[in-house]
């Protein structure tokens, strides 16, 4: 249930409730942006977001891949098949784990990497049309947001692989 549907409520919405309402009604609203990128490039949205993370990342196990893109192995093996059918990346073998592929991203694949890099620094409207105080205002929310975010995340136990 949405925010505006607690209008009415007897219990007022928590900030916190709100802002993640919002979040996600202005993520939803900019997916046809992504969508317009991604296909701008000949990719699915999810090609692209891989690539992006490769770009980013580095070498990286198709599990890591699997995590970052919120899906299981079976949706990352078929995305990764068709990047890998168009040159951009490939599969390798660990030197810890034969069994484990680590994936990058090859020269055609930094190249496009690069592309989709400057096309992303452009925001889209709903971002760009907002007064500069407010864009500024936004930063600082997100980067203290995802400070906290990377801090619980490195007082989680890690798992070998």
């Amino acid at each position: 249930m949405n925010a505006a549907a607690h209008l009415d409520s007897e219990q007022p919405l928590s900030p916190g409730v709100r802002a993640w309402d919002l979040m996600s009604r202005i993520w939803k609203t900019c997916k046809p942006f992504v969508e317009e990128v991604a296909a701008s490039f000949a990719l699915t949205p999810q090609q692209l977001v891989a690539l992006k993370v490769l770009g980013e990342q580095g070498k990286i196990a198709m599990s890591e891949l699997a995590n970052y893109l919120g899906c299981d192995a079976s949706n990352v093996t078929s995305i990764v098949d068709k990047l890998e059918t168009r040159g951009l990346v490939e599969r390798r073998s660990t030197e810890r784990d034969r069994r484990v592929k680590a994936l990058l991203l090859t020269a055609e694949g930094q190249a496009l990497y690069g592309q989709v890099s400057m096309s992303f620094k452009q925001p889209p409207p709903v971002i760009d049309n907002l007064p500069v105080a407010d864009q500024e205002a936004l930063c600082a929310i997100f980067s203290r947001a995802l400070g906290l975010m990377e801090l619980s995340a490195s007082r989680l136990p890690t798992i070998e692989a």
